[in-house]
This record gives structure tokens, C-alpha cells and sequence, in this order.
């Protein structure tokens, strides 16, 4: 990889962090297509180690400061990983048993991922944000269970799965949702991260290995990216702003994928 080529990826990783931190997301949805198409991996298990890690440093970065400012619920949080720790090891279980291109079944997970979370944000959107004493665990654990699952899969934070989830199921105000998400991520992440790497064969360790300097620089970058970001979302971007920006990305994401597997079938 040239020197042009790593700085790239380190601009648009510290950028992704910067910009998906106060969103309550990890980043995975641009950091997997900036490691495909900006440093050429191929979409397998290496790149999926990275980019949950990436997106793992987001959600530390964030979900610090928003601990900080009081933005989380522990209560959500405690019955949601009821579902999403399991998820997430049934995901690491599905790319392990997968042979071939995994490639085309990412970008259309992805899709499917992204147009359900639009959805689901919008119509929570016009709810009232106003927290239930008992709202039902059950499909709150089922939601982040499928979270968990798709962060092992698609090397996602889900934290578009999380928000919508937590906001419609768990009762939860948008920044609350946001908070207890990048929570859910740090829990998640680190144990889905473990699982794939007794699952990686040997010429995957080695894209890890050619690579290690990179890997080893861009979490330092992107922590402080996303940091500076949940602090000035936090201290000077609206709830409803938020939101906006956090459908608008979904959206763009959503014809980024639909343009890659029309040409694939065309």
C-alpha cells in the first residue's frame, strides 16, 4: 500500500469517526467500503476484524462521553445483551460457514440493513420521547439480538439497528438511544472481534500481518475524530438534527450498495 493510499484511509477513517459519533453509530457501513475500495481488501475476515475494531474505537470514543454527560440507560442496557451477545456469536458462526465470494451476500445484507433501519428511524421519529415505566423486553432483546447478529456479519457497530430499537422498545429519548447504542457496541464488538479471529485462516492473518502498522495507527486517529465529534454533537447539534443526518447517511449508504449489485448482475 502507498503513501498516498494510507493517508486516504487514515482522512476518511478520522472523518467516518468524526461525523457517525454523535449519531450513536460505529462507523462499520463506511469503514468496511473504505478498507474495499480505498486500500483494495478483499470483503472477508480480515476486513471484518478491522472494521469492527474501527468502529469498537468509535463507540468507546463516543459512548465515554456521552457516559459522561449522562446519555445512556444501564437498565436497557443489562436486558439487551440478553439478545445481543448471542447475536453477535451466531453471526461470527455464519461468516465461519460460508465458502466462496462473501461479497455479494455483504452488500445485500447491507441494503436490507440499511432500508429497514430508514424506516424504523422515521416512524419512531415521530413519536413522543417519553420512557415507559415497563415497556416488553422481549422484542427489545429480539432487535438488538438481530443488531448483534449483523455487527458480527456486516463488521457494523448496528448502532442503526440500536437507536430505532431502543427508541421504539425500550422507551428510550434520542440521545439516551444513542448513548445506551455505543454501550450495546462496547460490549459487542470486543467478544465478536475475539470470535472471528480464531476463525480467520491462514492467508487472511497474513493481509493482518502486511498490514499491522496501519492497523495500529488508525485507532489512535479515529478515537480522537470521534471524541471531538460526540463532544461538539453533544454541546451544539440538535436531537432532531441528529436524526436527520443519521437517515441522510443511511440513505446515501443504501444507493452506494444498490449501485455495486446492479452492476454485479448487469
Amino acid at each position: 500500500m502507498d503513501a498516498l493510499t494510507i493517508a486516504l484511509v487514515l482522512v476518511g477513517s478520522a472523518s467516518i469517526g468524526f461525523l457517525f459519533a454523535p449519531l450513536g453509530l460505529g462507523g462499520g457501513l463506511l469503514f468496511a467500503p473504505l478498507l474495499h475500495y480505498g486500500a483494495g481488501w478483499e470483503i472477508d475476515g480480515a476486513l471484518l476484524i478491522v472494521s469492527l475494531g474501527l468502529s469498537g474505537t468509535v463507540a468507546y470514543g463516543s459512548g465515554l462521553r456521552h457516559r459522561k454527560e449522562g446519555f445512556y440507560s444501564d437498565l436497557r442496557l443489562k436486558e439487551g445483551l440478553f439478545g445481543a451477545i448471542p447475536g453477535a456469536i451466531l453471526g461470527v458462526a455464519i461468516v465461519a460457514s460460508l465458502s466462496g465470494s462473501f461479497d455479494a451476500l455483504f452488500k445485500t445484507l447491507s441494503l436490507i440493513f440499511v432500508t429497514w433501519a430508514i424506516i424504523k428511524t422515521l416512524r419512531s421519529g415521530s413519536k413522543k420521547d417519553s420512557i415507559e415505566e415497563n415497556p416488553s423486553k422481549t422484542p427489545l432483546r429480539i432487535g438488538v439480538g438481530i443488531g448483534g447478529m449483523l455487527s458480527s456479519v456486516l463488521a457494523i457497530g448496528a448502532g442503526a439497528i440500536y437507536v430505532p430499537v431502543l427508541r421504539a422498545y425500550g422507551s428510550l429519548p434520542s440521545r439516551t438511544a444513542i448513548g445506551t447504542s455505543l454501550h450495546f457496541m462496547m460490549c459487542v464488538i470486543p467478544l465478536s472481534i475475539i470470535a472471528h479471529l480464531f476463525a480467520l485462516k491462514q492467508g487472511q492473518w497474513d493481509v493482518l500481518e502486511s498490514n499491522i502498522i496501519l492497523i495500529l495507527i488508525l485507532p489512535f486517529v479515529v478515537i480522537i475524530a470521534a471524541n471531538t465529534g460526540a463532544r461538539v454533537g453533544i454541546a451544539k447539534v440538535s436531537e432532531q438534527r441528529i436524526m436527520q443526518v443519521f437517515v441522510a447517511i443511511l440513505i446515501i449508504i443504501g444507493i452506494r450498495y444498490s449501485i455495486d449489485l446492479t452492476n454485479r448482475l448487469f
